[in-house]
């Protein structure tokens, strides 16, 4: 049966190696210029070398970003990135624009593109133009329902890919004026200020300095303020709709969020694939995408329209019920202790859990803390530091550590 591809974000080389290590087989990532996520830690040249050899030595892909909407100042070094992507032999170039379009042909670059998704590519007509301008898949618009996507793969013979899983923006595919228009921060150049996330009031023509919340609430509403896409619940749907690749949103996302999430949709695609004419959702796949934070879960375009119920008009805070505690750098066998670099405060006494490449969380008792002095201490509390904790089991190096978040 052929499998879909399940596509992860990677917003440094350390999460990228933990994306492919928790199940994926493809990531997305992006250089210091050209892609949409200026506020992620993005990768030097050498970093997308090191990452391009890390997976393809685990037989995975590597697509790189190049999906900005370009001004004329911005194509100045654009050929030379190119052709540096091309010698690293990278698996897909993401672009968006026909100028860049253009001078990848100039260029002579041989190597797969990929249409973003800011394209807006929403009908199997437009779908055709691109394939026929070499674009090789689609990243299809989020606001396409399961019958829309089916009828494209029906009516076109290029590789489809869809969003499942991430952040939704309410601009069109993430085509937004707002940030540049409040913070003079371009959206479509990489450098997004989230300004539907902000909180809004209405102020009458005549009443200057009197605002209104839309619903009656001290602290205003969010009325552009979508909730998170999740289409865990509705693997076999997705599947029936023949798309080639599933795409995770969240190359500003830290560790836990790659971590878990690629690793519950691996859960839910094998269980898929061993038995299709018996599948059937757990509910623990569910509850586990919630221990990362999120906005609360939609399922965006692709069942029906989007209601109200889909929007988070209190508050564009996360909800978070775990917290990312650190990672696992070594597991000493001798000493039955584990190496963890801390990105949370840890407590002697805490119970943590360990997520492991396969999926599977083990619990632990943190009896004692050592730190990197070698002195037993009662707390960890600066982010990098490397402390020794008792596990009871062998963990692989980059497994995530987490806790649940104390009342």
């Amino acid at each position: 049966m052929r499998r879909v591809e399940l596509l992860a974000p990677a917003g440094n080389l350390e999460k990228l190696k933990a994306a492919v290590l928790y199940g994926a087989d493809a990531v997305y990532c992006g250089g210091f210029s050209y892609g949409l996520r200026a506020g992620a830690d993005n990768f030097s040249y050498q970093d997308l070398k090191e990452a391009a050899e890390f997976v393809h030595n685990r037989d995975k892909k590597i697509y790189v970003t190049v999906n900005m909407i370009p001004h004329n100042e911005d194509l100045v070094g654009l050929p030379k990135y190119l052709n540096q992507l091309n010698e690293i032999n990278v698996d897909a170039l993401i672009i968006s624009d026909p100028g860049v379009l253009e001078i990848i042909k100039e260029q002579n670059i041989e190597l797969p593109l990929h249409l973003s998704t800011q394209a807006n590519t929403v009908n199997y007509a437009s779908a055709s133009f691109w394939n026929k301008q070499g674009v090789e898949r689609i990243i299809l618009a989020r606001e396409l329902n399961k019958k829309e996507i089916k009828e494209i793969n029906l009516k076109t013979k290029i590789s489809l890919e869809m969003f499942i899983h991430g952040a939704m923006c309410i601009s069109y595919s993430g085509r937004c004026l707002l940030s540049n228009y409040f913070v003079n921060r371009d959206a479509n150049r990489g450098r997004c200020a989230q300004s539907c996330r902000w909180k809004y009031y209405l102020v009458e023509e005549e009443r200057p300095g009197e605002y209104y919340p839309i619903f009656e609430d001290k602290n205003g509403t969010h009325i552009m303020n979508s909730k998170d896409l999740c289409l865990i619940e509705h693997i076999p749907e997705i599947i029936d709709t023949g798309i080639d690749s599933l795409k995770i949103e969240g190359r500003m996302k830290g560790m836990h969020y790659v971590a878990c999430v690629v690793s519950t949709y691996r859960k839910a695609l094998n269980s898929y694939y061993d038995d299709p004419d018996n599948f059937s959702f757990k509910e623990e796949w569910l509850r586990d995408l919630k221990k990362i934070s999120h906005r609360g879960y939609t399922t965006g375009f692709f069942l029906k329209a989007p209601t109200e119920q889909d929007q988070n008009y209190e508050s564009s805070a996360y909800q978070r019920t775990y917290d990312f505690m650190g990672v696992i750098r070594r597991f000493d066998r001798d000493r039955k202790e584990a190496l963890i670099e801390v990105r949370h405060k840890f407590f002697k006494g805490d119970t943590i859990e360990v997520l492991q490449h396969s999926g599977e969380v083990l619990k632990e008792s943190v009896d004692y803390i050592i730190n990197e002095e070698g002195n037993k201490v009662e707390t960890a509390p600066h982010p990098k530091e490397i402390i020794r904790i008792p596990v009871e089991n062998e963990y692989d190096k980059l497994s995530v550590v987490r806790r649940e978040v104390k009342k």
